[in-house]
């Protein structure tokens, strides 16, 4: 077998491929006092927007390639898509012009309770592949895009996210990893943050590899207590998060909502993923949205002078700016009652009792792994390849119908987290005529057989339930917060 890249390898490949530009790659976990390494990087693309991305990892190189794949991802999806002819017509157009099985059914892909799609709705559509045949499959273009900005359409289904992107040297280590992220998020949505169910994993005893002992090491020296929490182990992945007890985050309260994530065959290798990315969320707020004299003091000369006259408060989603601009305003004893439900303990799960699949380190098995699990659950990928025109390196967006994600935030809910709800009599949700505050959920004809009925989902109690938790699930740009508070002190603020 081919030895893998190394780090510096991947790392000159990624620089090479991105398109021309002025590329920033910097260390800023010096705002925190943490030491493993987070990087900042960001390309202000030659007649193109200004993209930014986080990184994070063991070693300064690895969080070097995280970070510039994040970023690739980015520039890639903006690139290229903007590049794809989009196809015009009704869902009920599409399937008289290419059959069922060549067209995405938007009732399958999570729409909002009460959205007003209809077969005849006129839609604008982008062309995906079918992963098992090769077939093309054409999919609303709002759930291939990462942002409003690449919108062709007028009508949107839903408000486009960045879930399910994916970079890498090869097109199965890119796909695994949009595939990872898809599971990641439909497996956690309901189970975290505001939705925290308090499953805490108990590593006591488990034979932890050296890597994660010294990680754990680190947060005890630095008096943090880890809290690693259990999500699920659908499709025989261990999907888990990691919060934490901050006494002392300094002039950084945003810190104590730091969140790590992680879905994995391989129960170690999550469990890593999601003790780094904690620390990586810790960083990246702090200088994403906190004090603007911390970040001065870790980015390079100049760096704020020339990026904070680009920040366009326009082009925010509100809520998010808002209460984001609310946390960071807050003493750090108010934020951290107020994030004090999502670290709570209701039960204890052992870590070893976990699954544990053997880990696969070659891209091509470590895909077909991930793969064959969604297929053995019945699930059908969809991808689309954003991959610059030398394939140099390999950007991947993915699609899994059925898989949701958004129901806290967007009220996108299907058949999938309608069970859920149901299975754990969660009001949220129920058959029938909906209540007040509720809307119906937008399924197939075949999906409400399987539950037993139409279904509807309350969203004013979700409203309710998610209260001032909404940060923790969308936040806004790069200093945009600082950017209205700083106007805020001559005058200004949010209009």
């Amino acid at each position: 077998m081919k030895d893998l890249p190394s780090l510096a390898e991947a790392l000159e490949a990624y620089t090479r491929a991105l398109p021309a530009g002025d590329l920033l790659l910097f260390r800023d976990d010096g705002i925190d006092r943490m030491g493993v390494p987070v990087v900042a990087s960001s390309l202000r693309m030659e007649n193109g927007p200004w993209i930014t991305s986080h990184g994070y990892g063991a070693t300064e190189e690895e969080a070097r390639v995280s970070a510039i794949g994040e970023l690739a991802e980015e520039v890639f999806a903006e690139k290229t898509l903007a590049e794809l002819p989009r196809f015009h017509g009704s869902y009920a157009e599409m399937v008289r012009q290419r059959g069922v099985q060549g067209v995405a059914d938007p009732l399958t892909l999570g729409l909002p309770a009460g959205s007003p799609y209809h077969p005849d709705m006129p839609l604008t559509w982008l062309e995906m592949t079918r992963l098992s045949t090769g077939e093309p499959v054409r999919v609303p273009e709002e759930f291939v895009a990462t942002h409003p900005g690449q919108l062709r359409g007028r009508a949107p289904l839903i408000l486009p996210i960045t879930n399910g992107q994916g970079a890498g040297l090869s097109q199965p280590q890119a796909l695994a990893h949009a595939l990872l992220e898809l599971q990641q998020r439909d497996g956690n949505g309901l189970q975290f943050r505001a939705m925290d169910q308090g499953v805490v994993l108990d590593l006591e005893g488990a034979p932890l590899p050296p890597d994660i002992q010294e990680l754990l090491e680190r947060y005890r020296r630095a008096g943090i207590e880890i809290i690693p929490k259990l999500a699920s182990t659908d499709f025989g992945l261990v999907n888990l998060y990691v919060v934490a007890q901050d006494p002392s985050p300094g002039e950084q309260p945003l810190m104590v909502t730091a969140c790590g994530e992680a879905a994995d065959p391989d129960r170690h290798r999550a469990l890593r993923k999601a003790l780094l990315e904690y620390a990586g969320s810790r960083a990246r707020k702090a200088f994403m949205h906190g004090p603007l004299e911390a970040v001065a003091r870790v980015a390079p000369p100049g760096y704020l002078e020339s990026f904070l006259p680009q920040v366009n408060l326009r082009q925010e989603e509100p809520r998010a700016l808002q209460g984001m601009v609310e946390w960071a305003s807050m003493p750090v004893g108010v934020l951290r009652a107020l994030i004090a439900p999502t670290v709570q303990h209701r039960r204890t799960v052992r870590f070893t009792d976990l699954p544990e699949a053997a880990a696969a380190e070659a891209p091509p098995k470590r895909c077909a792994q991930v793969v064959e699990g969604l297929h053995q659950g019945g699930f059908d990928v969809l991808l689309i390849d954003l991959s610059p025109a030398d394939h140099s390196i390999h950007v991947v967006k993915a699609l899994v119908p059925g898989l949701e994600v958004e129901t806290m935030t967007y009220s996108r809910i299907g058949e999938r987290n309608v069970a859920r709800l149901l299975a754990r009599q969660d009001p949220l949700v129920g058959l029938g005529t909906p209540p007040e505050g509720a809307q119906r959920v937008r399924l197939t004809a075949a999906a409400e057989e399987r539950l037993g009925g139409p279904a509807w989902f309350n969203v004013r109690l979700a409203e309710q339930r998610l209260g001032s938790l909404y940060s923790l699930y969308r936040e806004p740009g790069r200093h945009s917060v600082q950017t209205v508070l700083r106007t805020r002190r001559f005058g200004g603020g949010l209009s």
